[in-house]
């Protein structure tokens, strides 16, 4: 599954774990994507990757 929001485009990004003696190694940070499906403009039922923030946040209309 894609980890890519299709409402605000947000995508893994990449950062550092870094512990208490300094050791670094490299971490991805994954945004929360769920499958729902979505009611489109046009009144069409589709399926899309949207994150929890665009599903809280109301921007979105779920079938």
């Amino acid at each position: 599954m894609s980890q890519v929001c299709s409402v605000c485009g947000k995508h893994p990004s990449a950062g550092r774990n870094v512990s208490h003696s300094h050791r670094v190694t490299a971490r991805t940070v994954k945004p929360n994507v769920q499958k729902v499906k979505v009611v489109t403009e046009t009144g069409a039922v589709v399926r899309r990757n949207v994150c929890t923030d665009c599903l809280s946040a109301g921007k979105v209309k779920r079938a």
